[in-house]
């Protein structure tokens, strides 16, 4: 396995590479330890999402002077005669939060979700592109999208129309939001925490700009898991001074994540149809219906 690496400049200073089976990335990662012990995450994906993984890259090395704990960039290129594009970024020691905070009491899991709204509210300092569209003409696109498809999807959720009609009743909270940087991806599945319970950021690969407060519509993934550690990811993000207005906010991107939820799923089979029904019926139980 280790020659078709070697194109990859820093390569001869590797040594050991592992496979990496997790996650929903089209990616191939591998965990790469290096001669001197320091560890690295490769990311290898087809050569026709370069551009995609170039910008990527260029947007993560943005976030350089934030302090946090992060998997940073370290390398970006082509290797395999043209064939595959390569990501190197630094590899952070721990444990996925999702699989430790179970473990941990109701205080710790409150204090670590502090830590972590606290790290996403200093990702959300890298303001949007000046020429970045309106947040109102983008979103209200991709609700019209998201109802449509539950619409016609051929699995409903039961209470679905009660959703849409929370949208459309609230779709003017989309005007005038500001747009930051956004992980993409912000749950507790992305989150390393390590053997000091220190919180670490990965997985950037659906980043994007965007208006800050949706990046809590994977919150209800937190919530399912630990109800403590989402309470405090809320609490940490703004200082446990929380603006009437976020969880109004806040129920509309779930909506419209709940709404896309089931025909995301069936390509994955009926595991992943199953979870996403039962998260629906969470969300609107948690919501009285909306």
């Amino acid at each position: 396995m280790y020659d078709k690496f070697l194109e990859i400049k820093s390569s001869s200073i590797w040594d050991t590479i592992k496979l990496v089976d997790k996650g929903w990335s089209k990616d191939k990662k591998y965990l790469i330890t290096k001669i001197d012990g320091s560890k690295l995450l490769l990311r290898v994906s087809d050569i026709k999402y370069y551009d995609y993984k170039k910008n990527d890259y260029k947007e993560i090395q943005k976030l350089k002077d934030i302090d946090i704990l992060m998997s940073r960039p370290v390398d970006f290129g082509i290797f395999q005669n043209g064939n595959k594009v390569y990501t190197l970024l630094t590899w952070i020691n721990g444990i996925e939060a999702k699989e430790k905070l179970p473990s941990l009491s109701p205080k710790e899991q409150y204090n670590i979700g502090i830590k972590a709204g606290q790290a996403l509210k200093l990702m959300h300092l890298i303001p949007a592109p000046k020429n970045q569209i309106p947040w109102s003409l983008r979103f209200n696109r991709k609700l019209d999208r998201n109802i449509k498809s539950s619409i016609n999807c051929s699995i409903q959720i039961k209470g679905f129309k009660k959703i849409i009609k929370y949208i459309n009743d609230n779709r003017y909270l989309l005007n005038k939001r500001p747009q930051t940087f956004q992980h993409g991806d912000y749950h507790c599945g992305n989150i390393i925490l390590t053997n000091i319970n220190e919180v670490g950021i990965i997985d950037f690969d659906r980043l994007d700009y965007g208006d800050p407060w949706e990046e809590f519509n994977r919150i209800v993934w937190c919530a399912d898991i630990c109800p403590e550690f989402a309470s405090g990811r809320i609490d940490g993000y703004f200082d446990g001074k929380v603006p009437d207005d976020f969880f109004i906010l806040m129920a509309l991107y779930i909506g419209s994540n709940q709404l896309s939820s089931i025909p995301w799923a069936i390509p994955f089979g009926k595991q992943e149809i199953d979870t996403m029904t039962r998260q629906a019926k969470n969300v609107l139980n948690w919501y009285d219906n909306f």
